[in-house]
Order: structure tokens, then sequence, then C-alpha cells
């Protein structure tokens, strides 16, 4: 099974080459790596291009302006010629160098249209350093009513699942990885399986939790997102999703 890895850059320099060496030490080789650049105006897509020499597999890169993170995503998607695909944020990196073996050997024994796993946030600059642990737990639908999701950059599936579903919701600007994930595993019931195992380590300083304002822009957005797909949502989401990630922020493994 081939397996498409797709990173989304800007102004990425910083923290661009972990990433890269992070799939480059996979020991799953039947891979391609889609970048996808937002015009940067550093050394970003120099970085990348150097990167692509020195790997026996084939890294795609584009670099155009975009209308963000999830236009981005959207387009290395349809760029893609694997069986399975991840995401894999140009300051994150994985864990091990075993998690595409784990993830494709999950594919072949379990049959099912995805998987997730587990995921810390780390030090920008001490990968290291575990500040808050994303314990995904095993999968049960009633968990999203709770505010439950799986970690999106851990979370692989099938490309046909996006060919069949749909890509990401570009009217959501935050929280359009929890409205696909909610689309594709509640409201289309794909079949998944979970890991147990840290796949992703991330960089502290994501979208999302950049500040109090986006914190609450993106539970009302996880509140649309049942609104949009036609789902009943618990008026209690909004309070319930920050209080899971005060417990995350406790537990740090």
């Amino acid at each position: 099974m081939k397996v498409s890895i797709i990173t989304a850059t800007y102004n990425s320099a910083e923290t661009i080459n972990e990433c890269l060496e992070s799939l480059k030490n996979q020991t799953y080789r039947n891979i391609e790596h889609i970048i996808i650049d937002g015009k940067s105006t550093d050394n970003t897509v120099e970085i990348c291009k150097s990167y692509s020499n020195s790997v026996d597999y084939e890294v795609k890169i584009i670099s155009e302006p975009d209308r963000g993170i999830y236009d981005a995503l959207n387009k290395g998607i349809l760029m893609s010629s694997g069986d399975i695909i991840g995401i894999l944020h140009s300051d994150d990196l994985f864990a091990y160098e075993n998690v595409l073996e784990d993830v494709v050997e999950v594919f072949k024994r379990e049959k099912v249209d995805s998987c997730y796993g587990d995921l810390c946030y780390v030090l920008k600059n001490d990968t290291s350093k575990v500040v808050r642990y994303w314990k995904s737990g095993n999968f049960d639908l009633k968990k999203f009513k709770y505010g439950w999701m799986p970690p999106h950059p851990t979370f692989f599936v099938k490309k046909e699942i996006y060919e069949k579903y749909g890509l990401f919701n570009l009217s959501y600007k935050i929280a359009a990885d929890y409205e696909l994930m909610l689309r594709f595993l509640y409201k289309h019931k794909i079949s998944t399986f979970y890991i147990q195992k840290v796949l992703v380590k991330m960089k502290i300083g994501g979208t999302s939790n950049k500040s109090l304002k986006n914190i609450f822009q993106a539970n009302l957005e996880c509140y649309k997102s049942w609104k949009d797909n036609n789902l009943e949502a618990s008026i209690l989401l909004p309070i319930i999703k920050p209080v899971s990630k005060v417990i995350q922020f406790l537990r740090k493994g």
C-alpha cells in the first residue's frame, strides 16, 4: 500500500527540518511526500527542495498563494496518488521510525477505512519535553457527543474516503479538521482502529490554541459542524471540549 504524506508550509524554515527528517527516517518506503507551500518569503522552499534530492521516494513541491492551511491540504489530497493519506504539519514530527509500518499493518490486518493514535505536545526547542499528552482511547461513536475527537495529525484515511465523502470544508477557519472527522467517523460511520501508541509529536503553538479568542472560535466551529451535518449536538459541547484539553495538560504521559 502506498502512503501519501501531505505537509502544508508557510515560512516554516525554523521547524521544517525536523518534520522532514522524521519522514526521511521512516522504515516504510512506499511513500510520497506532497509539500504545499503558501508562497513563503523565507527559505522554506529551498530547504524542501534540498531534502527532495536526498530521499529515495517521490517529493512533490508546489509554492503558490492559498486560502490557508485547509486549502493547502485539499490541494495535496487532490494531487496524491497513495492508497492512504496522512497529514504531517510543518511543526510536527513522527514519534518513532516505525510509525508508517504500524499504520500500514493496521490497514492490512484490520481492513479498516482509517486509523488513529495518541499525540504529544512538546516544547519547540526540546521535543523530548512533553507538555500535554493527548491519549485518544478506543473508538466509541457516543464519545463525539462529549467532545471527543482523535488527534488529526494521527488520523490516517484511505484516499477513497475523501473521494466519497469530500475534502476539508473551507468555511471553517480553525476547526475544519474536527468537521471532517465528525463527517467521516460519526455521520458516515467509516471504520477505524485505535493504535495505542504516540504516533506524532506536535510543537506547541498551533493555530487553534494561540489565544483565548481562537480557542473560543474553534469551539463554536465544532458546535456549528454538527448543525451543518444535520446532526444533533449537545449544548454542553463548547464547555466539555476545553475541559478535556485541561485534563490532557494534567496527564502529560
